[in-house]
């Protein structure tokens, strides 16, 4: 009988394999097919394929061993399928339709759930919370029993022989086959199945104690470390959960009224404080920030500034002050893999905005902007030029702006808030119906309050959120192989993973906490290892730089201290007036090497993290050095908090400082300086603050840079102050 898939595949006359990997959607579905059909050395070619529909076939099993590395929406819903372990090889599928299946029962639907680990939408439900609990919560409690089986009955030989361990393997995992009971009966097929799994792995082990264990489904030991929180949908006639859905002119503010924050934990002895007031005002609470810092550091009085917020740059536009390397007659070291060779950027200034005002006051020059970053654009879109919408926030409210037009498309005030952080993932949205489930981008903001806001600024609604710490939280991060993994850091010194699943047509969701890390002080920031975003974390804290173990594997513990510290040559220079320890910047700007600034410190720290990874930490302190490659001098400033950023794609490190300056680093190479000259890599350009004004009314002082963030390819860069003012710069083609 001719092969049907192969006609079909072929039936228009390109056979060839180039044409077979452009392939994106296939449908199969209703032909009869059985396996002996399905000609696997042609689908092995199907490189792109992302949707396969192959229902109302014949189908008992799925090719073995079938890599299609872009498929995530598969359909084998009435068919004769009963081995479901043969879809193993689909690592990254995130939907399948298994219904009208006679012989699949839900042992299978939960050895599904396992065997592929960013399945979310099975049948046209989000089942993100129960797969991760029998990957995490239910394997670790089998893992449990399975231990207590060997060590009540079971030893290894002396010495280890081959044809012993086999006999000591086959005879341990029948034991833990039938003694290890757990779950509902109707599972019991699924539970046999996972313990001979997880028995060959934690005997493998025992016999080679150096080796990672194969499986990372594990989570906490205790029942009740596993934290479910459904979380209803807020309705959207509350103020609190529906975004604006006009979209604001430049330097406007939201119309709804607005209640001013008070108590803010993010306040500082060690920022400003405001000594010029002209009006009455709330008492601000002092920040948790302020504890561990030395009493005596100077501080700034703030101006109350006269300028309104509709801002001009002047015709001029911003004095850009260029800084060649003076380090080039000093050598070179070999070309650092991952850094590029483009030429440098030239950015001018486009926009000033003034969105976040409490009360719309044009007169509001006091709140503070924190955190920025840009919305990421799905890999299968194929735009060039990355995204122009950026997000920000700062007092109580989040905005979502056009950075070219200047225009803030979306607008979330929350009264009585304070946003100190946000975070752009993207999960799954089921659209019901039995319609496919599709791709969203969400925006995640915490503060002051300790609630971490879930937003879908698309459809203009803020769709839930729960409490991640009962104090203010001040960073968030999403693990970005992984996008419905999100951690939190507060001020009670804890960082807590969690999973916030998808969501379905009705915004309705669930959250389940993963892991919690105990940190020694205020996490201030969150790396993760572009390569191994779930093997290690990086927290830039209050009294240092700390490294977490965080894969989600054997022996995962309720909570963990830090892995080891990450030391810094300018800690020998600490003395009773000097504490360098704070970590008030860090980025990767490459897979291996990683930006940071210690407070106090005039320099920005190039480090190597494998490097410095490799190390072997002291017993007692648990320090490792890290393996600096470069130092690249910056401002010297006594303000706390002016968080650096990189651009990994154009291999650019940019600093704020607290006079209104852009302290920028192009990296194609480390010169030797610091390390031999003494002399620190000088920056790339020094941009000037660009003096925004209206007539008549002066100019506007520079305020401190709290942070930046940059698109993918650099074609803006967003500066967020101190004084209520979002700073748009824009790259400069050259004629």
């Amino acid at each position: 009988m001719e092969k049907i898939t192969e006609k079909v595949l072929l039936e228009k006359g390109s056979p060839k394999t180039n044409k077979l990997e452009q392939i994106k959607t296939l449908n199969l579905s209703k032909l009869g097919l059985k396996l002996q059909d399905l000609p696997v050395g042609l689908l092995s070619c199907l490189r792109s394929l992302e949707r396969w529909d192959l229902s109302g076939n014949l189908l008992q099993e799925f090719p073995k061993n079938l890599e299609l590395p872009a498929l995530r929406h598969l359909d084998l819903s009435d068919n004769q399928m009963e081995d479901v372990t043969t879809l193993e090889s689909l690592s990254g599928l995130e939907e399948l339709k298994m219904e009208d299946n006679l012989y699949i029962t839900v042992s299978d639907n939960y050895k599904l759930m396992v065997l592929l680990p960013n399945l979310r939408m099975y049948n046209g439900k989000d089942v993100s919370t129960t797969a991760n609990h029998l990957r995490y919560v239910y394997s670790e409690n089998l893992r449990t029993r399975i231990v207590a089986v060997w060590e009540k009955t079971f030893k290894l030989p002396d010495p280890i022989k081959a044809k012993e361990l086999s006999a000591l393997e086959t005879s341990f995992v029948n034991t833990a086959r039938q003694q290890v009971k757990f779950g509902p009966s109707s599972v019991t097929d699924f539970t046999k199945w996972k313990v001979e799994i997880l028995a060959k792995e934690f005997l493998r082990s025992l016999v080679e104690p150096k080796a990672e264990p194969e499986s990372n489904e594990t989570t906490d030991t205790k029942d009740d470390c596993e934290i479910s929180t459904p979380t209803k949908r807020k309705k959207t006639a509350e103020t609190d959960t529906r975004v604006n859905l006009t979209p604001r002119k430049r330097l406007c503010t939201d119309l709804l009224r607005d209640t001013p924050v008070e108590g803010s934990p993010r306040k500082s002895s060690l920022r400003p404080k405001s000594k010029t007031l002209t009006q009455a005002g709330p008492v601000v609470e002092i920040s948790p920030r302020k504890s561990g810092r030395p009493p005596s550091t100077p501080t700034r009085g703030q101006t109350r500034a006269e300028t309104p917020r509709r801002a001009s740059i002047r015709e001029d536009g911003a004095s850009i002050k260029r800084e060649e390397n003076l380090n080039r007659d000093t050598g070179s070291l070999p070309t650092v893999k991952g850094l590029g060779k483009t030429q440098p950027l030239r950015l001018k200034p486009l926009h000033v905005l003034q969105c976040h005002s409490k009360q719309d006051s044009s007169e509001d020059f006091s709140t503070q902007l924190w955190a920025c970053a840009f919305q990421p654009l799905p890999d299968s879109t194929g735009a060039s030029g990355g995204s122009r919408l950026v997000a920000t926030c700062g007092g109580d409210s989040l905005c979502v702006i056009d950075c070219e037009t200047g225009m803030v498309m979306k607008k979330y005030k929350v009264p009585g808030e304070e946003f100190f952080s946000l975070a752009w993932s993207t999960v799954l949205m089921s659209r019901g119906g039995g319609a496919s489930a599709q791709h969203c981008s969400i925006l995640a903001a915490g503060g002051k309050r300790g609630l971490v806001k879930l937003i879908h600024p698309r459809n203009n609604v803020a769709y839930g959120e729960f409490r991640a710490s009962r104090k203010s939280l001040s960073v968030l991060r999403f693990n970005h192989r992984q996008g419905n993994f999100l951690f939190t850091g507060s001020y009670d010194n804890k960082i807590v993973l969690w999973d916030i699943g998808g969501v379905d047509s009705q915004y309705n969701f669930k959250v389940v906490q993963l892991l919690l890390l105990e940190t020694s002080a205020t996490p201030l920031h969150i790396c993760l290892p572009p390569t191994s975003p779930g093997g290690h974390l990086l927290t830039a804290c209050d009294d240092g730089l700390h490294c977490f173990h965080t894969q989600l594997g054997a022996n995962n513990a309720a909570k963990r201290s830090s892995e080891m510290e990450i030391t810094f040559p300018i800690y020998k220079k600490e003395d009773k007036d000097h504490d360098y320890h704070t970590v008030d910047g860090l980025s990767f700007l490459n897979d291996d090497i990683v930006a940071s600034k210690n407070y106090l410190h005039g320099s920005i720290y190039l480090w190597s993290w494998s490097r410095t990874k490799a190390q072997r930490p002291d017993k007692k302190s648990r320090t490792v050095c890290a393996v600096v490659l470069a130092e690249l001098q910056w401002a010297n400033t006594e303000i706390p908090y002016l968080a650096l950023n990189t651009c990994p794609g154009q291999v650019y490190v940019v600093c704020g400082d607290d006079k209104g300056r852009l302290w920028t680093y192009h990296i194609t190479d480390l010169q030797r300086n610091s390390l031999q000259s003494g002399k620190p890599i000088l920056p790339t350009e020094v941009l000037e603050w660009p003096t925004p004004e209206r007539k008549g009314l002066g100019q506007v002082e520079g305020p401190s840079i709290n942070s930046v963030a940059m698109d993918p390819e650099l074609h803006y860069l967003v500066a967020l102050s101190d004084k209520n003012m979002v700073i748009v710069w824009k790259r400069e083609e050259c004629s």
